[in-house]
């Protein structure tokens, strides 16, 4: 199975994948414009069980494109810099 990725525009580390190349009728108008109009074609990569993809489950990936004809890879969590301790003092 083929995926065409696009990332957004506006938002950082927000990919869409799509079923059909250019394809954004399936795709929810809110989804369309919040990633900026006119996603960036990234790449095209053949999905299949034994492939694994870095952040998403390929399985889901594959499941939402046959059902959905997408699927959306959101930004990972951002990490909140308030939890981490105070680095080791190795200077004298």
């Amino acid at each position: 199975m083929n995926a065409y990725i696009y990332k957004s525009r506006r938002k950082d580390e927000l990919y869409l994948y799509l079923a059909k190349k250019g394809d954004f009728s399936d795709v929810p108008q809110t989804l369309y414009d919040s990633m900026g109009k006119e996603p960036i074609f990234v790449m095209k990569v053949e999905l299949s069980s034994a492939r694994k993809l870095a952040r998403e489950n390929v399985e889901t990936v594959m499941k939402n494109l046959e059902e959905q004809g997408f699927h959306v890879q959101i930004p990972p969590p951002i990490l909140n810099v308030t939890n981490f301790k105070e680095p080791a003092n190795y200077v004298n």
